[in-house]
């Protein structure tokens, strides 16, 4: 196997150092759009399996040309989902599997978008569907941790726990801390903003995907590990979009714990139309208020050494058991930034999503894992991943997960 990162943020640079630890690959190229990220990443690893690359993410040429050169097989895609389609047709064209963290963007229905799904995460990627199966090649989309491991435990749940799905409930929550800062964002503010704004999608069987307003349906939900209560909103993200692909459950909804002063600067940047992508001319100068805003907080890959506290994803599953009997079970996984830190030297939001994909790419370079055409992680067999996420090195990725039983919703 000969994998391309494309992106040296802090997702990419995490999955290469968690990649070098172990063995399934011949090659690991890292590529970004500043020559002297994925440099400096090189030369702290020192591993000899590691090449740094000029990429322009933007471009499918650009991607399918540095493919190509490097005779690459397998491509994970860690920049903003802004990139997501070029790159995803530049592996098309080079002959490439391809691996996402996020999906292709949705666009709001124009006339009611708080009730009607318009152009969904994912829809532009899996219009291509019949292409990629024809050609007999894998488009692995969405195996970050959420979503990624969420969907993973969403399949274990169906398979092993579960005789009938009521709902599959991603909850995300944190307790982490930013030292020194009175704003500071965990992970890439571009993707939290398209993330948070947009209309949430829900999925209800009998009616399909359907929409709300942003922020809607908060709950408090009681997080493992010392984490705690922590409310939680609707927001749109890609689990809803693929878990219902591959699965029988009759709803499924994602609530993340952002917070209420997170909650009040999305509004205000809305409300100011700082979360706006289409240029804007300043002084002469056509900027991206996104982009502005991006540029004015800093580079959470940056933010390790500051940060304390644990994060957690996970999916919140309820039904019957296997035995018939109500069911009420959280399928979860945490990671302490005192660890990630310690170990890896990447901060514990960009390492918990950029662990999944390394998994995955192993399990592909085994066999365990194998498809064509444009699959979800749903679509593959949970159990696999989830040994090997939790068998301690140098067997496994020494990163245990867990299940905690949880009181029958009212």
């Amino acid at each position: 196997m000969r994998i391309l990162i494309v992106g040296a943020g802090g997702v990419g640079s995490a999955a290469a150092r968690i990649a070098v630890r172990r063995d399934f690959f011949a090659s690991l190229v890292v590529a970004d759009y500043d020559p002297a990220r994925p440099k400096a990443l090189v030369a702290e690893l020192g591993d000899d399996r590691l090449e740094a690359a000029q990429v322009d993410a933007s471009s499918a040429d650009s991607v399918a040309a540095l493919i190509r050169a490097h005779g690459v097989t397998h491509v994970l895609n860690a920049v903003d989902p802004r990139f997501v389609m070029s790159v995803f047709d530049g592996c098309f064209l080079a002959g490439a599997t391809y691996l996402d963290m996020a999906m292709s963007l949705s666009h709001p229905h124009p006339d009611r978008p708080h009730e009607l799904t318009g152009v969904k995460l994912g829809d532009e990627q899996f219009a291509k569907e019949e292409q990629w199966k024809d050609a007999g090649r894998l488009a692995l989309v969405g195996i970050g941790v959420e979503p990624g491991l969420s969907d993973v435990f969403a399949r274990y749940a169906e398979d092993e726990l579960f005789s009938e799905i009521d709902e599959l409930g991603v909850r995300d929550g944190a307790d982490l801390v930013v030292a020194g800062y009175d704003f500071a964002p965990s992970f890439s503010i571009w993707t939290t903003i398209e993330e948070c704004l947009n209309p949430p999608v829900i999925y209800e069987e009998g009616r399909g995907w359907y929409t709300t307003e942003p922020f809607s349906e908060p709950e408090v939900f009681d997080f493992p590990d010392g984490i705690g209560p922590v409310e939680c909103v609707n927001v749109e993200h890609e689990e809803v979009l693929l878990m219902p692909r591959w699965t029988t459950a009759k709803r499924v909804t994602f609530k993340y714990g952002l917070g209420d002063e997170f909650i009040d600067v999305l509004k205000t940047l809305h409300k100011l139309g700082l979360d706006k992508t289409d240029r804007v001319s300043v002084k002469g100068v056509e900027v991206s208020p996104r982009d502005v805003v991006a540029a004015c907080l800093p580079d959470p890959s940056t933010l390790g050494d500051r940060m304390s506290g644990k994060t957690c994803a996970g999916v919140w599953v309820t039904g019957r058991g296997k035995d018939g009997m109500p069911r009420s079970t959280y399928l979860y996984h945490v990671a302490d930034n005192e660890h990630t830190m310690r170990e890896y030297h990447s901060q514990a939001v960009v390492w918990q999503t950029a662990l999944n994909p390394v998994i995955a790419l192993e399990l592909l370079a085994n066999g365990m894992w194998s498809g064509t055409g444009i699959l979800g992680p749903e679509a593959f067999p949970a159990k696999p991943f989830l040994d090997l996420l939790a068998a301690p090195a140098p067997e496994g990725y020494g990163s245990p997960w867990g299940i905690q039983e949880k009181p029958l919703p009212i």
